[in-house]
Protein backbone atom coordinates (compact mmCIF):
# COMPACT_ATOMS: atom_id res chain seq x y z
CA UNK A 1 0.00 0.00 0.00
CA UNK A 2 3.01 2.31 0.35
CA UNK A 3 3.01 4.86 -2.51
CA UNK A 4 5.89 4.39 -4.93
CA UNK A 5 6.95 6.37 -7.99
CA UNK A 6 7.39 4.25 -11.13
CA UNK A 7 7.69 5.50 -14.67
CA UNK A 8 6.80 9.03 -13.62
CA UNK A 9 3.51 8.10 -11.90
CA UNK A 10 2.58 7.48 -8.28
CA UNK A 11 1.14 4.03 -7.66
CA UNK A 12 1.11 1.24 -5.06
CA UNK A 13 2.81 -2.17 -5.42
CA UNK A 14 -0.51 -4.08 -5.84
CA UNK A 15 -1.48 -1.85 -8.78
CA UNK A 16 2.03 -2.14 -10.24
CA UNK A 17 2.08 -5.96 -10.02
CA UNK A 18 -1.42 -6.27 -11.47
CA UNK A 19 -0.45 -4.03 -14.40
CA UNK A 20 2.66 -6.18 -14.95
CA UNK A 21 0.52 -9.36 -15.11
CA UNK A 22 -1.85 -7.65 -17.54
CA UNK A 23 1.02 -6.69 -19.83
CA UNK A 24 2.56 -10.19 -19.74
CA UNK A 25 -0.70 -12.13 -20.18
CA UNK A 26 -2.77 -9.61 -22.13
CA UNK A 27 -3.48 -12.08 -24.98
CA UNK A 28 -4.83 -14.87 -22.79
CA UNK A 29 -6.51 -13.00 -19.90
CA UNK A 30 -9.91 -12.77 -21.67
CA UNK A 31 -9.85 -16.55 -22.22
CA UNK A 32 -8.90 -17.13 -18.56
CA UNK A 33 -11.85 -15.01 -17.37
CA UNK A 34 -14.19 -17.01 -19.65
CA UNK A 35 -12.96 -20.21 -17.97
CA UNK A 36 -13.39 -18.74 -14.46
CA UNK A 37 -16.97 -17.58 -15.13
CA UNK A 38 -17.76 -20.99 -16.68
CA UNK A 39 -16.35 -22.75 -13.56
CA UNK A 40 -18.46 -20.44 -11.38
CA UNK A 41 -21.68 -21.37 -13.19
CA UNK A 42 -20.90 -25.10 -13.60
CA UNK A 43 -19.89 -25.40 -9.93
CA UNK A 44 -23.12 -23.68 -8.89
CA UNK A 45 -25.23 -25.84 -11.25
CA UNK A 46 -23.66 -29.09 -10.04
CA UNK A 47 -24.02 -28.06 -6.38
CA UNK A 48 -27.67 -27.08 -6.77
CA UNK A 49 -28.74 -30.10 -8.86
CA UNK A 50 -26.54 -32.99 -7.70
CA UNK A 51 -25.48 -31.78 -4.20
CA UNK A 52 -22.10 -33.62 -4.26
CA UNK A 53 -20.64 -34.55 -0.85
CA UNK A 54 -17.21 -33.15 -1.70
CA UNK A 55 -18.73 -29.65 -1.94
CA UNK A 56 -21.52 -29.94 0.65
CA UNK A 57 -19.16 -31.14 3.38
CA UNK A 58 -16.55 -28.47 2.67
CA UNK A 59 -17.65 -25.21 4.31
CA UNK A 60 -15.61 -23.00 1.99
CA UNK A 61 -16.68 -24.69 -1.29
CA UNK A 62 -20.30 -24.85 -0.14
CA UNK A 63 -20.30 -21.11 0.57
CA UNK A 64 -18.69 -20.49 -2.84
CA UNK A 65 -21.17 -22.51 -4.92
CA UNK A 66 -24.39 -22.96 -2.91
CA UNK A 67 -25.76 -19.46 -3.54
CA UNK A 68 -29.21 -17.85 -3.61
CA UNK A 69 -31.47 -18.03 -6.73
CA UNK A 70 -30.58 -14.43 -7.68
CA UNK A 71 -26.88 -15.34 -7.74
CA UNK A 72 -27.59 -18.47 -9.79
CA UNK A 73 -29.35 -16.30 -12.40
CA UNK A 74 -26.47 -13.77 -12.38
CA UNK A 75 -23.88 -16.54 -12.88
CA UNK A 76 -25.94 -18.11 -15.69
CA UNK A 77 -26.33 -14.71 -17.37
CA UNK A 78 -22.61 -14.00 -16.83
CA UNK A 79 -21.52 -17.20 -18.58
CA UNK A 80 -23.91 -16.63 -21.52
CA UNK A 81 -22.66 -13.06 -22.02
CA UNK A 82 -18.97 -13.86 -21.61
CA UNK A 83 -19.11 -16.81 -24.05
CA UNK A 84 -21.11 -14.67 -26.51
CA UNK A 85 -18.52 -11.86 -26.23
CA UNK A 86 -15.51 -14.16 -26.57
CA UNK A 87 -16.75 -16.14 -29.58
CA UNK A 88 -18.89 -13.27 -30.99
CA UNK A 89 -21.98 -15.48 -30.95
CA UNK A 90 -25.52 -14.08 -31.08
CA UNK A 91 -26.75 -10.52 -31.71
CA UNK A 92 -24.04 -7.86 -31.95
CA UNK A 93 -25.48 -5.81 -29.09
CA UNK A 94 -24.43 -8.62 -26.71
CA UNK A 95 -20.76 -8.70 -27.69
CA UNK A 96 -19.94 -5.36 -29.34
CA UNK A 97 -16.85 -3.43 -28.22
CA UNK A 98 -19.13 -1.01 -26.33
CA UNK A 99 -21.02 -3.68 -24.34
CA UNK A 100 -19.91 -7.25 -23.53
CA UNK A 101 -16.66 -6.81 -25.47
CA UNK A 102 -15.74 -3.76 -23.38
CA UNK A 103 -16.11 -5.73 -20.16
CA UNK A 104 -14.38 -8.88 -21.41
CA UNK A 105 -11.37 -7.21 -23.02
CA UNK A 106 -10.98 -4.03 -20.95
CA UNK A 107 -12.39 -4.48 -17.44
CA UNK A 108 -12.27 -8.20 -16.58
CA UNK A 109 -8.52 -8.58 -17.28
CA UNK A 110 -7.93 -5.64 -14.90
CA UNK A 111 -10.14 -7.23 -12.25
CA UNK A 112 -8.44 -10.62 -12.69
CA UNK A 113 -4.97 -9.20 -12.04
CA UNK A 114 -6.07 -6.82 -9.26
CA UNK A 115 -7.94 -9.63 -7.49
CA UNK A 116 -4.91 -11.91 -7.78
CA UNK A 117 -2.51 -9.64 -5.93
CA UNK A 118 -4.96 -7.73 -3.74
CA UNK A 119 -6.58 -10.97 -2.56
CA UNK A 120 -3.29 -12.79 -2.02
CA UNK A 121 -1.69 -9.91 -0.11
CA UNK A 122 -4.84 -8.76 1.71
CA UNK A 123 -3.89 -10.66 4.91
CA UNK A 124 -0.88 -8.31 5.21
CA UNK A 125 -3.33 -5.43 5.75
CA UNK A 126 -5.89 -7.41 7.76
CA UNK A 127 -3.89 -9.69 10.04
CA UNK A 128 -0.75 -7.89 11.17
CA UNK A 129 -1.97 -4.88 13.12
CA UNK A 130 -2.12 -2.09 10.52
CA UNK A 131 -5.89 -1.59 10.88
CA UNK A 132 -5.75 -1.78 14.67
CA UNK A 133 -3.00 0.86 14.81
CA UNK A 134 -4.57 3.38 12.44
CA UNK A 135 -8.05 2.53 13.70
CA UNK A 136 -7.12 3.72 17.19
CA UNK A 137 -5.22 6.79 15.95
CA UNK A 138 -7.93 8.01 13.57
CA UNK A 139 -11.12 7.17 15.48
CA UNK A 140 -11.39 10.79 16.70
CA UNK A 141 -11.37 11.96 13.08
CA UNK A 142 -13.46 9.28 11.33
CA UNK A 143 -16.18 8.84 13.99
CA UNK A 144 -17.41 12.46 14.34
CA UNK A 145 -16.98 13.43 10.68
CA UNK A 146 -18.06 10.27 8.83
CA UNK A 147 -19.66 8.26 11.70
CA UNK A 148 -17.24 5.40 10.95
CA UNK A 149 -14.54 3.51 12.88
CA UNK A 150 -10.96 4.74 12.46
CA UNK A 151 -9.84 1.61 10.59
CA UNK A 152 -12.05 2.64 7.64
CA UNK A 153 -9.44 5.30 6.77
CA UNK A 154 -7.26 2.48 5.38
CA UNK A 155 -10.01 1.46 2.91
CA UNK A 156 -10.11 4.99 1.54
CA UNK A 157 -6.32 5.33 1.21
CA UNK A 158 -6.13 1.92 -0.53
CA UNK A 159 -8.77 2.98 -3.08
CA UNK A 160 -7.27 6.42 -3.58
CA UNK A 161 -3.72 5.25 -4.26
CA UNK A 162 -4.53 1.94 -5.92
CA UNK A 163 -8.00 1.08 -7.18
CA UNK A 164 -11.61 1.31 -5.97
CA UNK A 165 -11.96 -2.44 -6.48
CA UNK A 166 -9.26 -3.08 -3.85
CA UNK A 167 -11.19 -0.90 -1.41
CA UNK A 168 -14.39 -2.91 -1.97
CA UNK A 169 -12.50 -6.19 -1.49
CA UNK A 170 -10.99 -4.91 1.76
CA UNK A 171 -14.33 -3.58 3.05
CA UNK A 172 -16.20 -6.80 2.24
CA UNK A 173 -13.60 -8.89 4.05
CA UNK A 174 -13.70 -6.61 7.11
CA UNK A 175 -17.51 -6.84 7.17
CA UNK A 176 -17.46 -10.64 6.96
CA UNK A 177 -14.93 -10.76 9.81
CA UNK A 178 -17.19 -8.69 12.07
CA UNK A 179 -15.18 -5.44 12.13
CA UNK A 180 -17.86 -3.34 10.39
CA UNK A 181 -21.61 -3.27 10.99
CA UNK A 182 -24.06 -3.38 8.06
CA UNK A 183 -24.35 0.41 8.15
CA UNK A 184 -20.58 0.98 8.29
CA UNK A 185 -19.82 -1.51 5.48
CA UNK A 186 -22.49 0.06 3.24
CA UNK A 187 -21.16 3.59 3.90
CA UNK A 188 -17.51 2.65 3.30
CA UNK A 189 -18.31 0.63 0.16
CA UNK A 190 -20.39 3.42 -1.42
CA UNK A 191 -18.51 6.50 -0.17
CA UNK A 192 -14.86 5.53 0.17
CA UNK A 193 -14.17 3.30 -2.86
CA UNK A 194 -12.60 6.33 -4.52
CA UNK A 195 -11.37 6.42 -8.09
CA UNK A 196 -7.58 6.13 -8.17
CA UNK A 197 -5.35 9.09 -9.02
CA UNK A 198 -4.14 7.23 -12.12
CA UNK A 199 -7.63 6.72 -13.58
CA UNK A 200 -8.62 10.29 -12.73
CA UNK A 201 -5.76 11.40 -14.98
CA UNK A 202 -7.19 9.25 -17.79
CA UNK A 203 -10.64 10.86 -17.34
CA UNK A 204 -9.42 14.47 -17.46
CA UNK A 205 -7.21 13.66 -20.47
CA UNK A 206 -10.24 12.18 -22.28
CA UNK A 207 -12.01 15.59 -22.17
CA UNK A 208 -8.81 17.33 -23.38
CA UNK A 209 -8.15 19.16 -20.11
CA UNK A 210 -5.11 17.22 -18.90
CA UNK A 211 -3.28 20.48 -18.12
CA UNK A 212 -5.87 21.16 -15.39
CA UNK A 213 -5.28 17.89 -13.52
CA UNK A 214 -4.21 19.45 -10.19
CA UNK A 215 -7.25 21.77 -9.77
CA UNK A 216 -9.43 18.95 -11.17
CA UNK A 217 -8.27 16.43 -8.55
CA UNK A 218 -8.50 18.98 -5.71
CA UNK A 219 -12.10 19.68 -6.82
CA UNK A 220 -12.88 15.95 -6.91
CA UNK A 221 -11.37 15.47 -3.43
CA UNK A 222 -13.36 18.34 -1.90
CA UNK A 223 -16.65 17.22 -3.49
CA UNK A 224 -15.97 13.60 -2.50
CA UNK A 225 -15.34 14.50 1.15
CA UNK A 226 -18.54 16.59 1.33
CA UNK A 227 -20.54 13.71 -0.21
CA UNK A 228 -18.97 11.26 2.27
CA UNK A 229 -20.08 13.52 5.15
CA UNK A 230 -23.68 13.99 3.93
CA UNK A 231 -24.74 10.64 2.38
CA UNK A 232 -24.25 8.54 5.57
CA UNK A 233 -26.65 10.91 7.37
CA UNK A 234 -29.55 10.50 4.91
CA UNK A 235 -31.52 7.42 3.72
CA UNK A 236 -30.87 4.78 2.54
CA UNK A 237 -27.49 4.64 4.33
CA UNK A 238 -28.76 6.21 7.57
CA UNK A 239 -31.47 3.52 7.77
CA UNK A 240 -29.00 0.63 7.73
CA UNK A 241 -28.90 -1.28 11.04
CA UNK A 242 -25.75 -1.49 13.15
CA UNK A 243 -25.98 -5.29 13.18
CA UNK A 244 -23.05 -7.51 12.25
CA UNK A 245 -22.51 -10.26 9.67
CA UNK A 246 -23.45 -13.59 11.27
CA UNK A 247 -24.10 -11.71 14.54
CA UNK A 248 -20.34 -11.58 15.29
CA UNK A 249 -18.99 -8.21 16.48
CA UNK A 250 -15.18 -8.04 16.64
CA UNK A 251 -15.03 -4.25 16.64
CA UNK A 252 -14.59 -3.86 20.40
CA UNK A 253 -14.74 -0.60 22.33
CA UNK A 254 -13.27 2.58 20.88
CA UNK A 255 -12.68 4.03 24.36
CA UNK A 256 -9.03 4.43 25.36
CA UNK A 257 -8.09 2.52 28.55
CA UNK A 258 -6.92 4.66 31.46
CA UNK A 259 -3.23 5.61 31.26
CA UNK A 260 -2.94 5.06 27.50
CA UNK A 261 -2.45 7.54 24.67
CA UNK A 262 -4.03 6.75 21.28
CA UNK A 263 -0.58 5.94 19.86
CA UNK A 264 0.41 3.63 22.73
CA UNK A 265 -2.95 1.77 22.78
CA UNK A 266 -2.97 1.46 18.96
CA UNK A 267 0.55 0.03 19.01
CA UNK A 268 -0.33 -2.48 21.73
CA UNK A 269 -3.46 -3.59 19.85
CA UNK A 270 -1.45 -3.92 16.62
CA UNK A 271 1.32 -6.00 18.21
CA UNK A 272 -1.27 -8.24 19.88
CA UNK A 273 -3.02 -8.81 16.54
CA UNK A 274 0.26 -9.53 14.71
CA UNK A 275 1.44 -12.01 17.36
CA UNK A 276 -1.56 -14.24 16.59
CA UNK A 277 -0.54 -14.69 12.96
CA UNK A 278 2.72 -16.59 12.62
CA UNK A 279 1.78 -19.32 10.11
CA UNK A 280 3.07 -18.84 6.55
CA UNK A 281 0.78 -21.65 5.34
CA UNK A 282 -2.31 -19.95 6.82
CA UNK A 283 -1.27 -16.62 5.26
CA UNK A 284 -1.17 -18.08 1.74
CA UNK A 285 -4.27 -20.23 2.33
CA UNK A 286 -6.32 -17.21 3.45
CA UNK A 287 -4.97 -15.15 0.55
CA UNK A 288 -5.83 -17.87 -1.98
CA UNK A 289 -9.37 -18.12 -0.60
CA UNK A 290 -9.76 -14.34 -1.02
CA UNK A 291 -8.64 -14.61 -4.64
CA UNK A 292 -11.06 -17.45 -5.43
CA UNK A 293 -13.91 -15.64 -3.68
CA UNK A 294 -13.47 -12.71 -6.03
CA UNK A 295 -12.71 -14.68 -9.21
CA UNK A 296 -15.57 -17.16 -8.79
CA UNK A 297 -18.06 -15.01 -6.89
CA UNK A 298 -17.71 -11.46 -8.14
CA UNK A 299 -16.50 -11.70 -11.78
CA UNK A 300 -19.73 -13.29 -13.18
CA UNK A 301 -21.85 -10.64 -11.40
CA UNK A 302 -19.75 -7.82 -12.87
CA UNK A 303 -20.01 -9.35 -16.35
CA UNK A 304 -23.80 -9.77 -16.10
CA UNK A 305 -24.71 -6.41 -14.54
CA UNK A 306 -22.06 -4.40 -16.37
CA UNK A 307 -23.05 -5.75 -19.80
CA UNK A 308 -26.76 -5.09 -19.21
CA UNK A 309 -26.08 -1.54 -18.01
CA UNK A 310 -23.87 -0.84 -21.04
CA UNK A 311 -26.46 -2.28 -23.44
CA UNK A 312 -29.11 0.02 -21.95
CA UNK A 313 -26.73 3.00 -22.24
CA UNK A 314 -25.62 2.17 -25.79
CA UNK A 315 -28.80 0.98 -27.49
CA UNK A 316 -31.69 2.68 -25.68
CA UNK A 317 -32.56 6.31 -24.84
CA UNK A 318 -33.22 5.37 -21.19
CA UNK A 319 -30.28 7.35 -19.77
CA UNK A 320 -31.16 10.35 -21.94
CA UNK A 321 -34.71 10.28 -20.54
CA UNK A 322 -33.41 9.92 -16.99
CA UNK A 323 -31.09 12.88 -17.57
CA UNK A 324 -33.84 15.23 -18.78
CA UNK A 325 -34.99 16.28 -15.26
CA UNK A 326 -31.46 17.61 -14.70
CA UNK A 327 -31.71 20.17 -17.55
CA UNK A 328 -33.51 22.84 -15.43
CA UNK A 329 -30.95 22.33 -12.64
CA UNK A 330 -28.04 22.68 -15.08
CA UNK A 331 -29.61 25.84 -16.51
CA UNK A 332 -30.08 27.20 -12.99
CA UNK A 333 -26.38 26.56 -12.31
CA UNK A 334 -25.57 28.42 -15.58
CA UNK A 335 -23.79 25.45 -17.15
CA UNK A 336 -23.33 25.85 -20.94
CA UNK A 337 -24.77 23.15 -23.25
CA UNK A 338 -27.07 21.89 -20.49
CA UNK A 339 -28.99 19.42 -22.71
CA UNK A 340 -25.80 17.67 -23.84
CA UNK A 341 -24.45 17.61 -20.28
CA UNK A 342 -27.68 16.22 -18.77
CA UNK A 343 -27.38 12.73 -20.31
CA UNK A 344 -23.81 12.39 -19.03
CA UNK A 345 -24.98 12.75 -15.41
CA UNK A 346 -26.97 9.49 -15.41
CA UNK A 347 -25.02 7.42 -17.94
CA UNK A 348 -22.18 7.24 -15.39
CA UNK A 349 -24.29 4.73 -13.47
CA UNK A 350 -23.56 2.23 -16.26
CA UNK A 351 -19.83 2.95 -16.59
CA UNK A 352 -17.55 5.64 -15.19
CA UNK A 353 -15.84 6.36 -18.48
CA UNK A 354 -19.01 6.92 -20.57
CA UNK A 355 -19.67 10.52 -19.36
CA UNK A 356 -16.17 11.59 -20.43
CA UNK A 357 -16.54 9.86 -23.81
CA UNK A 358 -19.84 11.68 -24.46
CA UNK A 359 -18.50 14.97 -23.05
CA UNK A 360 -15.55 14.97 -25.48
CA UNK A 361 -17.95 16.33 -28.15
CA UNK A 362 -19.10 19.26 -25.95
CA UNK A 363 -17.56 22.60 -26.97
CA UNK A 364 -17.47 24.34 -23.57
CA UNK A 365 -14.30 23.72 -21.53
CA UNK A 366 -16.21 24.49 -18.34
CA UNK A 367 -18.93 21.93 -19.09
CA UNK A 368 -16.39 19.24 -19.95
CA UNK A 369 -14.55 19.96 -16.68
CA UNK A 370 -17.81 19.68 -14.69
CA UNK A 371 -18.84 16.42 -16.40
CA UNK A 372 -15.40 14.85 -15.81
CA UNK A 373 -15.27 15.90 -12.14
CA UNK A 374 -18.84 14.82 -11.33
CA UNK A 375 -18.34 11.45 -13.08
CA UNK A 376 -15.35 10.71 -10.83
CA UNK A 377 -17.21 11.68 -7.62
CA UNK A 378 -20.31 9.57 -8.40
CA UNK A 379 -18.39 6.35 -7.50
CA UNK A 380 -21.24 3.87 -8.13
CA UNK A 381 -20.60 2.39 -11.61
CA UNK A 382 -22.36 -0.88 -12.45
CA UNK A 383 -19.53 -1.99 -14.74
CA UNK A 384 -17.08 -1.91 -11.83
CA UNK A 385 -17.63 -0.75 -8.22
CA UNK A 386 -21.44 -1.12 -8.33
CA UNK A 387 -21.19 -4.66 -9.72
CA UNK A 388 -18.52 -5.51 -7.13
CA UNK A 389 -20.67 -4.19 -4.27
CA UNK A 390 -23.64 -6.32 -5.41
CA UNK A 391 -21.32 -9.28 -5.88
CA UNK A 392 -19.82 -8.91 -2.40
CA UNK A 393 -21.38 -9.56 1.01
CA UNK A 394 -21.78 -5.80 1.63
CA UNK A 395 -25.52 -5.26 2.33
CA UNK A 396 -26.67 -2.93 -0.48
CA UNK A 397 -29.33 -3.54 -3.13
CA UNK A 398 -29.46 -2.35 -6.75
CA UNK A 399 -32.22 0.14 -5.87
CA UNK A 400 -30.18 1.55 -2.97
CA UNK A 401 -27.11 1.92 -5.16
CA UNK A 402 -29.10 3.92 -7.73
CA UNK A 403 -30.52 6.21 -5.00
CA UNK A 404 -27.02 6.77 -3.54
CA UNK A 405 -25.71 7.48 -7.06
CA UNK A 406 -28.38 10.19 -7.54
CA UNK A 407 -27.68 11.63 -4.07
CA UNK A 408 -23.96 11.85 -4.76
CA UNK A 409 -24.67 13.52 -8.12
CA UNK A 410 -26.95 16.15 -6.54
CA UNK A 411 -24.45 16.83 -3.71
CA UNK A 412 -21.28 17.06 -5.80
CA UNK A 413 -22.69 18.86 -8.88
CA UNK A 414 -23.16 22.31 -7.19
CA UNK A 415 -19.71 22.11 -5.54
CA UNK A 416 -17.95 21.20 -8.80
CA UNK A 417 -19.95 23.87 -10.68
CA UNK A 418 -19.04 26.59 -8.18
CA UNK A 419 -15.32 25.82 -8.54
CA UNK A 420 -15.68 25.59 -12.34
CA UNK A 421 -17.28 29.09 -12.43
CA UNK A 422 -14.33 30.44 -10.40
CA UNK A 423 -11.79 28.74 -12.70
CA UNK A 424 -13.41 29.56 -16.06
Amino acid sequence: MTPISLGGEVTIPVAFFSKMIMNKLSNILPAITVVLIAISFLGTFVTKVFKPKVIKENTYLNTLFDVSPLWVIARALGVVLVVSSFFKIGPEFLWSENTGGLLLYSLLPVLFSVFLFAGLLLPLILDFGLLEFFGTLLTKVMRPIFSLPGRSSIDCITSWLGDGTIGVLLTSKQYEDGYYSQREAAIIGTSFSAVSITFSLVVIAQVNLGHLFVPFYLTVTLAGVVAAIITPRIPPLSKKPDSYYGGVNNNGSEELPKGYTAFKWGLEQAVDRASKNNSVKKFFLDGSKNVLDMWIGVTPMVMALGSIALMVAEYTPVFQWLGMPFIPLLNLLRIPEAAAASQTLIVGFADMFLPSVIAATIQSDMTRFIVAAVSVTQLIYMSEVGGLLLGSKIPVSFKELFIIFIERTLITLPIVTLIAHIMF
